[in-house]
């Protein structure tokens, strides 16, 4: 088997890491593999405490949180992999998760990077995504293929183009990565995985998923399902996203429907749900937007 390159990024959780490693561990012990663990500015540095479980292991700290793309680009400059997986560090392998992503990208060079089917842990018989629909650039609306049904098998099999990956699991190829450039960094948390997608589709490559390999993830472990964190960022990269992405009267179109309909929608949902305190957190995230450059690096939000 061609050297794999699993990359996973840590933000104070070095168990939920050290569940992955053991997973990892109890399907390809013997593999041709590295696993790169990225701490991303934890408050303790738990490398020790990792590279005490594998002998695969390559442990990097930055000392400050560099956020989802950043963390995974530090573990792209030390990965000698042909094909790079990134993935959460609160998913779960499963047997033959690897060798049939792997087996799929050496089959078809045109493909660039492509992700498994993805079930939720704690419901081990739940999908969470099989794909995503491409996206409507004039609302920034897509859908994730299967999410929320029950496996009865019925992507068994199924091994096709998808509209972009999922961020927690995906494996690109060393060809793909080299011709569309790292992850976006200014993106720091949502959006980045389809953003990059967008490159890689613009270099030349197609995105795909294969159904037949699974992975398993813990979700919202890192953020939480209601954070002004989240809200944040999933609002600011949405626009984000548009603004990189979208032809001009796409875009137009968009900023049109975000103030008219997205912003007054969120707000009454923000009431409904008492959590007024989103309120001046979505107009930060448009902001940002009116002040910032598709390139900058400023956050407009504080890092902890």
């Amino acid at each position: 088997m061609s050297l794999i390159s699993i990359i996973t990024v840590d933000y104070n959780q070095p168990e939920a890491t050290l569940a992955l490693i053991k997973s990892i561990d109890s399907h390809y012990s013997s593999a041709n593999i590295e696993i790169i663990v990225v701490d991303n500015g934890s408050i303790e540095n738990n490398g020790a405490l990792l590279l005490q479980q594998s002998k695969n292991i390559k442990f990097i700290r930055s000392e400050i949180n560099l956020g989802f793309a950043g963390g995974n680009n530090l573990g792209i400059k030390t990965a000698r992999g042909e094909y790079l997986f990134f993935v959460n560090n609160d998913t779960e392998f499963t047997a033959g998760l690897l060798e049939c992503l792997l087996d799929t990208l050496k089959a078809d060079p045109t493909i660039g990077i492509i992700s498994p089917k993805i079930n939720y842990f704690d419901e081990p018989d739940v999908i969470q995504y099989a794909g995503f629909t491409e996206m409507n650039f004039y609302t920034c609306r897509n859908r994730c293929i299967g999410q929320f049904e029950d496996d009865k098998g019925q992507f068994d099999g199924l091994s096709a183009p998808t509209g972009y990956v999922h961020g927690a699991a995906m494996m690109i190829t060393r060809t793909a990565l080299k011709a569309a450039g790292p992850m976006p960094e200014n993106f720091f948390l949502y959006f980045e995985e389809m953003d990059w997608c967008e490159r890689i589709k613009k270099a030349g490559f197609r995105i795909w998923v294969n159904a037949s390999a699974k992975i398993y993830h813990k979700e919202s472990m890192s953020v939480g399902k209601n954070s002004s964190l989240k809200e944040y960022f999933m609002n600011r990269n949405r626009i984000l996203f548009i603004r990189r992405n979208a032809a001009v009267i796409e875009k137009i179109i968009f900023f049109l429907y975000f103030i008219a309909v997205v912003t007054p929608r969120n707000i009454l949902k923000y009431l409904k749900e008492h959590n007024p305190s989103f309120i001046p957190v979505l107009f930060s995230a448009i902001k940002w937007n009116l002040t910032n450059t598709t390139t900058s690096r400023s956050l407009g939000y504080s890092k902890k």
